[in-house]
């Protein structure tokens, strides 16, 4: 199910939050959520710029977290020195994350059976989940067989860079 109106939802968020709705953090929004994959801070930057030059690196920094505490952007940590993002679109089931070494191409997975392992885990030491993630890391078998890796020409292009 696809979330109604993302852009309202944001403003609204601001709202509650006593932050301003600015031209800045509107363009850094349209440009998170208008991607479809995963995206560092800097492609959010070069995106955020295409629409509105006047977006600061400093901006972009700030925002990234007003993002990830509204629901709409979620944080994906692989154990690099930077973060990837991606859009929450669409209500759906947990999501896992299959990392291929080779091309450091990032893959979402449904993993419904996440939400019955965090909750039947909790329950055993009368806690409640807060988050949960599962992360598998691969190398293609294609390179090993001596073949160029299939995912390779859809990884982003900032799968390699640092901040």
């Amino acid at each position: 199910m696809a979330i109604e109106n993302p852009r309202e939802t944001f403003k609204e968020f601001l709202a509650s939050k006593g932050l301003r709705v600015t031209n800045q953090r509107l363009a850094i929004f349209d440009a998170a959520f208008n991607k479809h994959d995963h995206f560092t801070a800097e492609d959010l930057l070069e995106r955020a710029r295409a629409l509105d030059d006047s977006v600061s690196r400093a901006t972009v920094y700030r925002s990234l977290p007003i993002l990830t505490e509204s629901g709409l952007v979620r944080e994906v940590d692989v154990g690099r020195d930077y973060k990837f993002y991606m859009a929450n679109a669409r209500v759906r089931t947990f999501q896992a994350q299959l990392i291929c070494l080779d091309c450091e191409k990032i893959f979402e997975v449904d993993a419904p059976f996440m939400e019955w392992y965090g909750k039947t885990v909790c329950e055993k030491r009368d806690m409640a989940p807060e988050s949960q993630r599962l992360q598998v890391t691969a190398r293609c078998r294609s390179l090993a067989r001596g073949a160029r890796c299939p995912h390779a020409s859809t990884a982003t292009a900032s799968a390699t860079r640092q901040k």
